[in-house]
């Protein structure tokens, strides 16, 4: 453990970041295996919605700095690509 005040604080500001994007992270995994599910299904409708959202959540992950943006670009990619299969 620090001895450091400053330095505690920034263990401390570090961790809550920490919880903060792994929750993130997490969000996005899910609204990608949403937009997976209804590909499978076979449902264009709810596939095209479900890849609005995770676009917006991944576009919003990019801004924050959770993930970088040609990551958030390349994932929106591959999720249109998939929705465009069923069209």
């Amino acid at each position: 453990m620090a001895n450091i005040k400053s330095q505690k604080k920034r263990i401390i500001t570090a961790e809550k970041a920490r919880v903060r994007n792994k929750a993130v992270r997490s969000e996005l995994k899910t609204a990608v295996k949403k937009v997976r599910a209804a590909v499978e299904e076979g449902d264009a409708t709810v596939a095209q919605d479900a890849a609005n959202k995770a676009g917006r959540l991944l576009d919003k992950a990019a801004s924050k700095g959770i993930i970088h943006k040609n990551q958030a670009a390349d994932r929106k990619s591959g999720v249109q690509k998939l929705v465009n299969t069923l069209k």
